[in-house]
């Protein structure tokens, strides 16, 4: 199944949990022609991270991107059901069956990119494309992504919108929101500044997520997959050093290094990030 034309939608379908079935509700968007490519989100984003390389994308993938359950403008999980990966990674899987689509590649950053791993770990995905994934942390390393996050998240339920707004119309402001995550803080829009500080504001599951990922350690390997681990240079969040560590979990996949890119690389180089993306699906 492939989509032509941009469609943005919600699916609803059952996970399963140990007090039985229950009901998800996820949003995404579909675009493009070609294999499916499942496209993941960090903690505390939404699924517009991916804008800068869907339109790349879209020219070979049927691209679903999708706000994960508790984020963006999907409704949070509901109660019974965990933010870890015993329940993220079926209720994706889930998802995939909901909209007629078997094994699609898989890309994903940050919780995104520990996701896209373990979709593998389990045979549900074709090739995996990991963007500085999270679970490769040391416990000093997990402290202090943990406390930057809820630093980030603090300040942005603390602003009210118009503040928000104004600092989003300079570079100075948006540097001041958003350069944890980017390199180049500075280039994004004022528009979409707003809308992911927002997003990390109103995100229902980020506290269920963060203390689900507190014992999180990927250490296993995802073979006969095409894997790629890429990292940005520029990482302030999750320190490049942690794609050594998943390269020897995972030794045979493709470790990239993304040149002058940060913790959320598909804004500061689209188009080298979808040339990884498809390189690794192909």
């Amino acid at each position: 199944m492939s989509a032509q034309v941009a469609e943005v939608a919600e699916v609803s379908f059952s996970v399963e949990s140990p007090r039985g079935p229950h009901a998800v509700t996820v949003s995404y968007k579909r675009t493009g022609t070609g294999d499916p490519l499942l496209l993941l989100h960090g903690i505390g984003h939404h699924r517009q991270a991916w804008d800068p390389v869907v339109g790349i994308l879209a020219a070979e993938r049927d691209v679903i991107s999708v706000d994960l359950p508790g984020f963006g403008a999907s409704p949070a999980l509901p109660d019974g059901l965990a933010y870890d990966l015993s329940t993220v990674v079926p209720a994706l899987h889930a998802l995939c069956e909901a909209l007629g689509v078997d094994r699609p590649h898989v890309a994903g950053n940050s919780l995104g990119g520990l996701l896209a791993l373990e979709l593998g770990r389990e045979k549900l995905v074709r090739s995996v494309t990991a963007l500085s994934p999270a679970g490769f942390w040391n416990e000093a390393e997990r402290r202090y992504a943990f406390t930057t996050l809820l630093t980030m998240r603090r300040m942005a339920r603390l602003m009210p919108l118009p503040m928000i707004e104004r600092l989003s119309r300079s570079a100075v402001g948006r540097t001041a929101l958003t350069s944890t995550i980017y390199a180049r803080p500075g280039h994004r829009s004022p528009e979409a500044v707003v809308a992911e500080t927002l997003a990390l504001r109103n995100a229902t599951g980020f506290h269920e997520t963060l203390v689900a990922g507190q014992s999180v350690l990927f250490r296993d390997d995802v073979p006969d997959l095409p894997v790629t681990v890429a990292w940005g240079t520029r990482d302030r969040l999750l320190l490049r050093r942690q794609g050594v560590r998943a390269k020897q979990a995972i030794p045979g996949a493709r470790l990239v290094r993304l040149p002058g890119c940060g913790h959320v690389p598909m804004h500061d180089d689209p188009a080298l990030v979808a040339r990884v993306i498809l390189d690794t699906s192909r």
